[in-house]
């Protein structure tokens, strides 16, 4: 826990009034986790599809790496 956290947690009590509320933001996800109970893990998989990459070895990075093609500082200046 972070010194803000800790501050906020100790200094600034909300009311039992407060503490209760739920945004209309959080109700309608409630809500909609409740229609649709496997939609985290189907987002889950979807995060795992598009961004959790396997481990890239050192060979393979230095091999990605060397068949690389230069490209030019500016791209859209002709070739001199």
């Amino acid at each position: 826990m972070c010194i803000a956290d800790s501050f906020l947690k100790d200094n600034m009590k909300l009311t039992k009034q407060f503490q209760l509320y739920e945004s209309d933001h959080t109700l309608f996800i409630k809500a909609l986790k409740e229609k649709n109970p496997g939609m985290e893990e189907r987002q889950r998989e979807g995060r795992a599809l598009l961004w959790d990459k396997a481990p890239v070895g050192l060979d393979e990075q230095e091999r990605q790496l060397n068949s690389a093609v230069k490209q030019q500082a500016y791209v859209y200046q002709n070739k001199i």
